[in-house]
């Protein structure tokens, strides 16, 4: 009789971050293989590691105005999360105006949905056209990236919560704003919170791309000033940078929206 083995019993695999580990040290040592051993790409097509983490280290540490990374950094965080913010409540308000109208889901909510469609970066000379190079292209572009997914996400969160939910909110007297702010509100929270993390994404993408083509310090001039005086370590530092940052903040609202959906018990608890 073969033996069912015990689950509990089983050998563990490595922990996610170990997996994540070893794939990166996979790919640094396939890098320098291609750079420093087997020599495939120019130095100016592909620099070595070593040269990276000395365009970084000179970057963060380096003497003004060339150790500048930091700045960039900090400036491009400064402008995501105000644009972000304020994309989160604009796109709150407008999605539940757009709940309460099948007439406005259909005219406004498609119109949206077609702009979304349209890739931040093209938005961005229309940006600069209205008002110029500076912060107020780069906000434009991001707050009308970010708040179209949470606009779309609450208007549908709203229309589709549960009809009994509603019938016992009205019931126990739930009317007007009550019924939305105790009943309808609290109910859409798991599908709003997986809004945000997209809502995030295209606004991080789109105020990389607008600082690309705007005068504003951040880690899309970063890139530019790269490519301008050819240095492709500065650009890889610069990429790094944006890849890092951006999974940094999307795995911390990933992980926000875990545990909300654990509590309302759409996951189950490990």
């Amino acid at each position: 009789m073969q033996m069912i083995s015990n689950p509990s019993k089983t050998r563990r695999s490595l922990p996610l971050w170990a997996w994540s580990l070893l794939s990166l040290l996979l790919i640094v040592l396939i890098w320098y293989i291609a750079t420093d051993l087997l020599k495939l790409y120019p130095p100016y097509q592909l620099p070595s590691p070593q040269m990276v983490a000395g365009e970084f280290y000179y970057g963060f540490f380096g003497a003004a105005p060339d150790g500048q990374l930091g700045n960039a950094v900090l400036g491009s965080l400064r402008r995501v999360a105000l644009g972000y913010l304020i994309a989160v409540a604009l796109g709150g308000v407008v999605g539940i105006i757009l709940s309460l109208s099948e007439t406005l889901r259909f005219t406004v909510g498609g119109w949206l949905t077609a702009v979304q469609s349209v890739p931040s970066i093209a938005f961005v000379p229309l940006a600069i056209l209205w008002f110029g190079l500076n912060e107020k292209a780069v906000f434009f572009v991001v707050i009308l990236e970010g708040f179209i997914p949470i606009a779309l996400a609450v208007s549908s969160s709203l229309r589709n919560v549960p009809p009994n939910l509603v019938t016992a909110g009205r019931t126990l007297g739930a009317r007007g704003l009550a019924l939305y702010t105790r009943v309808l509100l609290p109910a859409s929270v798991p599908s709003l919170t997986t809004a945000l993390r997209t809502s995030w994404s295209f606004s991080w993408r789109a105020l990389i791309g607008a600082e690309l083509l705007t005068a504003n310090p951040g880690l899309g001039q970063i890139l530019e000033v790269g490519r301008n005086v050819a240095n492709m370590s500065l650009v890889l530092v610069a990429i790094i940078i944006v890849g890092v940052v951006g999974g940094l903040f999307d795995a911390l609202i990933r992980s926000f929206e875990t545990r909300v959906r654990k509590n309302y018990g759409l996951e189950v608890v490990k």
